[in-house]
């Protein structure tokens, strides 16, 4: 049996058009704030893409290498925020111990070093040209 849209759909779903976006552009800004405040990695990440997004536009490169090396370092952003979000949400369930959210946030964790690993490739193997 089909359940009614109403019991399916989330209740924060109801906005359209400029409304969502506008509403969708504050949550996106408060879950920064959430992450700027609340993890440390994603300070020390930011941090970095402090340093190295303004370094590559001043590195002698083409204008692709500059926007593969700035792609990188955001990436790097990008999977260290959704490595806090399962992280969250995993916490929000319980903090007992349990082995399949220690494999989830394991393989988060993962993920964020395979992104800094990439990044780390990247950068080097243009640099080194």
């Amino acid at each position: 049996m089909h359940k009614p849209p109403e019991l399916t759909e989330s209740p924060f779903k109801g906005k359209t058009g400029i409304a969502r976006i506008i509403q969708a552009t504050w949550n996106s800004l408060a879950g920064l704030a959430d992450a700027w405040k609340h993890e440390s990695a994603f300070r020390q990440e930011v941090l970095l893409a402090i340093v190295l997004v303004p370094s590559a536009f001043f590195l002698p490169v083409m204008p692709v290498e500059k926007a593969l090396l700035i792609a990188v370092v955001l990436l790097v952003l990008v999977v260290e925020l959704l490595n806090s979000s399962v992280e969250a949400a995993i916490d929000r369930i319980s903090f007992d111990h349990h082995n399949l959210s220690k494999r989830a946030k394991d393989i988060g964790s993962a993920a964020v070093l395979v992104a800094l690993a990439l990044m780390t490739v990247v950068w080097v193997v243009i640099l080194a040209k």
